[in-house]
Formats: C-alpha cells, structure tokens, sequence
C-alpha cells in the first residue's frame, strides 16, 4: 500500500472516528440536558408534603371527646381539652402541634371509623359555626369553652404523590404476577420444546411485530375486553392484564435469548446424569439463564412505570389509593397518568416535573434492588 491510499485510510477512519465520537456526544449531551432540566423543574416542589400527603383535600366530621379535667389550663393557642395547640390559616384554625396523649388521636368519623387527627389539619366547623366567619380570637375561645364530645369539621391538605405513588407499586407487581410466569414459560417453550419449522417461525414473527404495536392500541383493546366487556370498569385489574399483555413480547424476547445463552454440552451433561428434561430446565436452565431473565423484568418494570396511554383507557385518572380490584373504587391513576394529566389539563410542568424526579429515583431503586437479588441469587447457587 503506497503512501497515498495509506493517508486516504487514515483520513476516512480519523472522520468516522470523528462522528462516532459527535454521536456519542450529542446523545450523552441530551440525555444531561433533558435529567437536568427535570431536576431544575421538579426539585424545587420535591417536600415532606409532596412525597406524604394524598393529592386532593380530604375534608371529613369527626367526633372528639374533650377532656373535661383539662379545661382551664388552656395557654394561648393551647386548647387543654383537646391536648392541641392551633394557628390562625385561611379557615381560622390550624392543628400545629398534638400531645401525646390528645383526645384527637381518638377520634372517629361519621361511620364511627378512626380518624386520628395529625398535625397540619384545618378546623373548619366547631360544632354548627364555620371558623371562617369567625375571627380567630372568638373560634378559639368558642373550642376552648366547648365541652362534651365535639363535631369537628375537619379538612385534611392534599397535594401530594402517596395515591400515586401506591397504585403505580400495585400495578407493577399485578402485571409482573401475571405476565412474569406466562412469558416466561412461553419462552421456555419455544427454546427448549417447540420444534424448529415456519410455525416456529411464525410465532416468532407475530411475537416480534407485537412488540412494535403502539401502546394505545393495546390500550383501546383492554377498554373493550376488560373495561366493557368484561364489566371491570376502570379499575388497576384492567390496567395491569392490559399492560401484562403489553408486556408479553418483551419478557419473551429476552428470556428466550438468555436461554439460547446456555451452553447445550450442560443439557447433554444432565441429561446424561439421568434427569429428565423438566428437571434439567428448573435444576440447569433456569439457573443459568437467570441473569438475562432478571434483565427481561427490569425492562419490564420500566415499561410499567413509564406508560400512560394504556392505562389511561384501562385503570382510569383518578388519584386515590384503589380499594380493590376492580369495581368503583379500583380505579387509579399512576404517576405517568397522573403527569399527562397535569401538563394536558393544567400546563402545571413544575408538578409534573417533580413528579418526574420521584420516577427518576423509583426506577434507579429498582434496578438496584433487581441487580441485589439476582446477585444474591447466584451466589447462593454457586454461579456468580
């Protein structure tokens, strides 16, 4: 090779060399740019309120018995008989601090249920008088006077993540529980029993072409299989079957390349041994394909967290914590939804930011505690 062609190589590789360096930059580069500017947006509304407090005011009677001994040695804002001291808000009074051993810790709602009051509740109602029309002067002392058991009405602040933050957990684990165990046993079909030919072939085509289906397709057909037909209503049931479908493809996909990782002199070997082949898959396989399974449930996980068209049309918008499957009460909304909700509805992008950063956090936590398992998993079998 003369000097000439040598100098005309050198150069091409030094260009590509150039742009696979500027690719790699621009795509590092926007990846910081788009963490960083959620970080710069949400961390500002990220409080002990955001991650404690449920999202809508809760506003509810209850009855407290005042203890009749304690009257007269209220101090200020101190109301004796209640073992609370208050402050003047919007609505008059403010629970800022509570005794151990205060009457409130007792209380009970309508239903006669307990409804403990806590620290930043707002004292709306004393008995028929809103504190509202009040001055704070005359509704504390018309708290200090009153006797007996006590009507309170009683409002609880929202603007926080918990009803969220608690259906995003359920539907992952209802969706891993269903499709977890189906795609993996599929997977261990089409690797280990199915036998090679176009309908091998064709599964894996139609499992392939599933993956590239656009999640609001999935979600328009478990609106009709589950939510109507069904009778689920918009309930995290209908939600986690419709994602577990959704996931499906993905958990197969990877389970079955981790199993094609297995060496086939370790079947021979067990098989040899005199195992069947079932006891080979659960004793030899499975083991040794862990790892890249364990990779197939995290991607899932985060297919999850971060989806919002399906669940949308399946499991609802509603920010409460679900009080079962399905039915009135089921339906959820999940961190994801809960954004699309906020930015679509009310532009707030500081809220969905900050949102953002607790997905952000989530989805780090559970990587690490999925890589904590798997490797305590393969210590344990002898395989790290």
């Amino acid at each position: 090779m003369n000097n000439k062609n040598w100098n005309n190589r050198k150069m091409k590789d030094g260009l590509l060399r150039s742009l696979i360096y500027l690719s790699t930059g621009v795509t590092i580069s926007i990846l910081f740019i788009i963490i960083g500017f959620v970080l710069y947006k949400g961390l500002p509304g990220i409080n002990v309120n955001f991650l404690t407090r449920n999202w809508e005011d809760k506003t509810t009677f209850v009855n407290v018995k005042a203890d009749a001994s304690k009257a007269g040695t209220d101090n200020q804002d101190y109301i004796a008989s209640l073992g609370i001291t208050v402050k003047e808000g919007e609505k008059n009074l403010i629970i800022t601090k509570i005794d151990k051993k205060s009457a409130v810790h007792n209380a009970a709602n309508l239903k006669n249920e307990a409804y403990g009051l806590k620290k930043e509740d707002i004292i709306s109602k004393i008995g028929s008088d809103n504190t509202a029309d009040m001055s704070y002067a005359d509704a504390l002392k018309l708290l200090k006077e009153s006797g007996g058991t006590l009507r309170l009405k009683v409002v609880r602040p929202g603007g926080g993540i918990v009803p969220m933050f608690v259906s995003t957990i359920y539907i992952i684990l209802l969706s891993l529980a269903i499709a977890g165990p189906v795609g993996i046993s599929a997977a261990i079909y089409l690797n280990e029993y199915a036998k090679p030919g176009r309908i091998l072939n064709s599964i894996r085509f139609a499992i392939q072409n599933l993956a590239g289906i656009p999640s609001i397709i999935y979600g328009l057909f478990g609106m009709l299989l589950f939510v109507q037909t069904l009778k689920m209503q918009y309930s995290i049931l209908a939600g986690s079957l419709t994602l577990s479908i959704l996931l499906l493809p993905t958990i197969i996909s990877t389970t079955e390349e981790a199993l094609k990782e297995i060496p086939r002199s370790y079947r021979e070997g067990s098989y040899g041994l005199g195992a069947t082949k079932l006891q080979t898959i659960a004793k030899i396989i499975l083991p040794g394909a862990l790892p890249g399974i364990l990779v197939a449930v995290i991607l899932s996980i985060g297919r999850i967290v971060g989806e919002s068209a399906a669940l949308i049309f399946t499991a609802g918008t509603i920010a409460q914590i679900p009080e079962g499957l399905v039915g009135g009460k089921s339906s959820a909304a999940t961190l994801t939804t809960k954004m699309y909700w906020l930015i679509k509805e009310t532009g707030d992008l500081s809220s969905a930011s900050s949102i953002a950063v607790v997905l952000l956090i989530l989805i780090i936590l559970l990587n690490i505690a999925s890589k904590m398992i798997t490797k305590s998993f393969l210590k344990k079998t002898g395989n790290a």
